[in-house]
């Protein structure tokens, strides 16, 4: 039995390039770890066989910013840090994106004083906030889907 009997006349297969090109962007996103306090734990579990990032193809953390296009920033940024993150967010290669992971990636968290930035967005565009104190590996697997869905949305005279 052939796999035309089995599957019918399904004709041809249409699609945009658009969508096309955003699913290779989702299914394929290095992330570039950047894990500075308690955060960092919860984003290494995600990697672990109970969580498996594998299963959308995020199954190695680089630490190269110029083999990422994900930067996931988990855990408060004092401002001596701050040039250093954003030195490495130029250096990642265009399409790039930012998750901040934690309260204090986020908002400063309870750290509301002159040595820690109060959200990272005053030092890089943040694509997806993922909250909690630190947040389980379950809210960054949602935030990471989160963001495949906002990637998936993109239109191509965005990306200029």
């Amino acid at each position: 039995m052939g796999l035309e009997q089995k599957l019918g006349n399904m004709g041809v297969i249409t699609t945009t390039l658009e969508t096309a090109i955003n699913w290779g962007r989702t299914n394929a996103m290095w992330p570039m770890l950047f894990g500075l306090a308690c955060c960092a734990m919860e984003m290494i579990s995600t990697v672990m066989p109970n969580n498996d990032m594998s299963r959308f193809g995020m199954e190695l953390m680089r630490a190269s910013p110029r083999q990422s296009d994900l930067m996931i920033v988990a855990g408060r940024v004092s401002r001596k840090m701050a040039p250093v993150l954003r030195r490495l967010y130029d250096q990642m290669p265009e399409p790039k994106w930012v998750i901040a992971m934690g309260d204090c990636a986020s908002c400063g968290g309870v750290f509301n004083n002159y040595a820690i930035v109060q959200g990272v967005d005053e030092v890089v565009p943040v694509d997806v906030y993922v909250a909690g104190c630190p947040p389980r590996p379950e809210a960054l697997m949602h935030g990471i889907l989160t963001l495949h869905e906002k990637v998936k949305r993109e239109k191509i005279k965005d990306w200029a």
